[in-house]
C-alpha cells in the first residue's frame, strides 16, 4: 500500500521534511535565546535608570571603559562648560528622525579632569553641513549637572564609520581616547547625555531616554517556529494518507469493471 513512499518524488518530500523539522526547532532556540538576551537588556536599563545618581568620578575616569552594567547609569558632575573646545557629532537624528548634529561640550571638573557631555540635538543650517552651526551656549559659571553615563563610541558598535577630512570641529564618533589626544587633556572614559538643567528655550533639543526592546516579540516567534516545526510531521501524513486512499480508489476501480457482466 506504502511502496508510492519509495518513489522519487516521496524520498525527496520526505527528506525536506526531515530537514525542515530540526531547523525549525533550532530556529525557536536561537529566537529564545534573543529573547533572553533582550529582556536581560532591557532589565539593565530599567535597574540603570532606576538607580540612584551617583558623583560621576565613582564610576569613570581617564582611560575608564564604561560597562554594560555602568551604561544609562545617572551620574552627577560639578565643574564648568567649555565652550572654546566644543564640537559637534555628525549625522545625527532627533526623535523626528531629522539630521542633525549632536553637541558635545567638555565639561571641566574641579579636579582639572574633563568630562565630555552631550548636550543634544541641534538641527543643521544646510544641507551640505560644513559649516559650524550655531549652538546655543550652556550655563556660564560653576554648576552641577545630571545625566546618564554612556561608553565610548566605536564603528564596531555603532556601525558609523569615522571619517577624516571634516570640517573644522566636526566629529563622527564620540570616544574619549580621541577627545583626550584633540583636548590634550585628563578625559574621564565614555560621555554624559545631559538630563539636568535643562536647556533653555529647549536647546539643544534633549536627547529621548533608552527605548526597551520588543522582547516577547522573540518569545512569539520562537513559538511559531516551534508550531511550524511540529506541524511538518502532521502535514507529511496527511499527505501519506491521501495519496495512499487516491491510489487504492485508483486501483478498486479497473477491478470493479472486470467484475462487472458483459452487456448483452
Amino acid at each position: 500500500m506504502y511502496r508510492f513512499l519509495l518513489s522519487r518524488q516521496w524520498v525527496i518530500i520526505t527528506l525536506v521534511a526531515l530537514l525542515l523539522i530540526p531547523t525549525m526547532i533550532w530556529l525557536g532556540f536561537w529566537q529564545m535565546d534573543r529573547h533572553d538576551e533582550r529582556a536581560a537588556r532591557n532589565q539593565l536599563v530599567t535597574d540603570a535608570l532606576g538607580a540612584d545618581p551617583v558623583p560621576v568620578e565613582r564610576l569613570a575616569s581617564p582611560g575608564h571603559a564604561v560597562t554594560r552594567a555602568e551604561r544609562y547609569r545617572t551620574v552627577t558632575a560639578q565643574g564648568r562648560f567649555d565652550t572654546d573646545d566644543e564640537v559637534v557629532v555628525r549625522r545625527r537624528t532627533n526623535a523626528d528622525d531629522k539630521v542633525g548634529f549632536h553637541v558635545l561640550t567638555p565639561f571641566v571638573l574641579d579636579d582639572g579632569s574633563v568630562l565630555l557631555v552631550n548636550r543634544g540635538w541641534i538641527p543643521s543650517d544646510g544641507p551640505s553641513q560644513t559649516a559650524f552651526p550655531e549652538v546655543p551656549a550652556p550655563p556660564r559659571g560653576e554648576i552641577t549637572i545630571r545625566g546618564r553615563l554612556m561608553p565610548d563610541e566605536t564603528t564596531g558598535a555603532s556601525g558609523i564609520k569615522d571619517l577624516e577630512g571634516l570640517p573644522d570641529r566636526q566629529i563622527m564618533l564620540i570616544n574619549s581616547g580621541q577627545e583626550a589626544e584633540r583636548l590634550g587633556a585628563r578625559v574621564l572614559g565614555g560621555y554624559v547625555v545631559q538630563t539636568a538643567p535643562e536647556p533653555r528655550d529647549g536647546t539643544p533639543e534633549q536627547l529621548g531616554s533608552p527605548g526597551k526592546e520588543n522582547a516577547a516579540l522573540n518569545y512569539a516567534y520562537a513559538v511559531q517556529w516551534w508550531l511550524f516545526a511540529a506541524a511538518v510531521p502532521v502535514g507529511w501524513v496527511v499527505l501519506v494518507r491521501r495519496e495512499s486512499r487516491e491510489r487504492t480508489g485508483a486501483a478498486a476501480v479497473p477491478d470493479a469493471e472486470e467484475a462487472a457482466p458483459a452487456a448483452v
